[in-house]
Parts: structure tokens; sequence; C-alpha cells
């Protein structure tokens, strides 16, 4: 049986700034998911959700178990998770080079380019709809954590996600992300008409579908961002209009942008 080709693009196409690599560069070093995951700071189910991740990503499998007791076993890495790190270490190395030579170059003169918008043109994704802010608060609701992003004006968006999401982000407050949702989940109407909800975003409409049952609207928001989503066919919106996004906690995703 032939070994699956490893996806190095895959595995690493996304940054490193959450905990995925971390946790299996420690698993090769402690031979432990378990000591691993202690390590890392986060749980050992969350420590597996990294694993499986990586592996979906890579295409092939990155760590071995042996069969253990309730503190998880001993567990090695294949030659593809060997792989991985090395890949990871040389990406590494390379960004940094670049990272340096930019701060170079900016050095001296105003630089209107953003470190964080730089980082973000590197994200590739089908979610049209990606909003810069930062955390304000996090807090935990049963299995979930609730997450409170601050937009640049430092009005709130909220977000739902896991508690083993928010550890291998390494989410705490004042730490600069993005915020991404679908354009199909974003409702829009007219001011004052919207569904209640904590997640209402107020702006005006830049363009609007003329499809007769409802389509497509593009919104500026009153933070000077853009936002896209969806409207029914008795929205009763044009162009210039004051308009409301209304879009549910859990349909927004976090990413971290460096």
């Amino acid at each position: 049986m032939t070994s699956p080709k490893l996806k190095l693009a895959g595995a690493l196409g996304h940054e490193l700034a959450d905990k995925r690599i971390d946790i299996l560069r420690r698993i090769g070093e402690a031979g432990s998911i378990s000591e691993a995951a202690r390590a890392a700071g986060v749980s050992y189910k969350a420590a597996w959700q990294a694993i499986d991740t990586l592996s979906n990503l890579a295409g092939a499998p990155l760590v071995e178990r042996a069969v253990g007791g309730s503190g998880g076993g001993g567990a090695h890495l294949t030659p593809a998770g060997r792989q991985l790190l090395q890949a990871a270490d040389l990406m590494q190395e390379a960004r940094a080079r670049v990272q340096a030579q930019m701060e170079q170059m900016a050095r001296g003169k105003e630089n209107p380019l953003k470190a964080s918008g730089l980082a973000a043109l590197g994200l590739r994704t089908s979610m049209r709809n990606q909003l810069p802010c930062h955390i304000k608060a996090l807090k935990r609701q049963g299995a979930a954590i609730r997450v409170e992003l601050a937009l640049p004006d430092g009005r709130s968006l909220f977000s739902r996600i896991t508690r083993e999401s928010a550890q291998l982000l390494g989410l705490q407050a004042g730490l600069p992300v993005l915020a991404l949702c679908k354009a199909t989940a974003v409702a829009v109407a007219l001011a004052g008409k919207a569904a209640d909800g904590r997640n209402l975003l107020h702006g005006h409409a830049t363009r609007v579908s003329r499809a007769a049952a409802g389509g497509e609207v593009a919104l500026t928001l009153e933070t000077g961002l853009h936002l896209v989503g969806f409207a029914g066919s008795d929205s009763g919106l044009k162009v210039g209009c004051p308009a409301v996004a209304c879009v549910d906690e859990s349909a927004v995703v976090i990413a971290l942008a460096g």
C-alpha cells in the first residue's frame, strides 16, 4: 500500500499563529499527547482536535498513538509529521525575513499599510465579509465561549465558538483578529425593521440587487467598513437608504491575521 502524499500547502496554507503546529512539535518532544496538551495550555480534547485537523489538511496521518490508560498512552510523530514540522520551520524563517525587510523599508517614513492588513492578504476563504477588530472580552457559556469583538469604532460584535477553538487560537483580550462571515449569513433590512439580535450593524446601502425576489445588498457601515448580505423581496431597500445588517453570533468566525 503506497503512503499518501503529504499536502504541505494544505496543512501550512494558514497562518501558524494558532497552536496546532506547537502541539504537534510538543508531541514529538514529549512522546505523549496529554503532556503536549498540558505544556501547550489546552485540553486533551483540544490537542486531538488540532492533530485531526492538521492530518486532514496534510492528507496523511501525522501522529501514531500507542494504546494506553486514562493518561492517553504514548504517541510519536510519523515521517509525515516530522516533515511537516521541518516545512513549518522553513516557512517561519522565510516569513521572519520578509517582515524584517518590510520593517526596514518602512523605517523613517510613514507606512500606510498596517501589519495586520498585510498579513490578512494571505488569507484565502469563501467568506466575503472580513472585518478587522480585536478581542474585547471572553465569557464562558456552557460548552461554548462567547467572544466580544471590538470593531474599529469600539462597537461590539459577538461570536460564539467552542472552548477548544478558543484554546487553539490562544484568544485573549486585546488580540487583533479578523471576524469573518458568509454573505448568505447576513440578513439586511431597512433601519428599524431588522429582527432583534445582538449583532446589528448599521450603515447605508451602496448596492442593491434589482431582482424581484430580493437579492444581494452591499453596505458601508458606520465604521467605514464594508459588508455584503441579502435582503428579501419586500425589503424596500434602495441605494443610500439607512440599513441594518443582522448576523447570528454562531455565524461569526474568528481568524488570526498575524
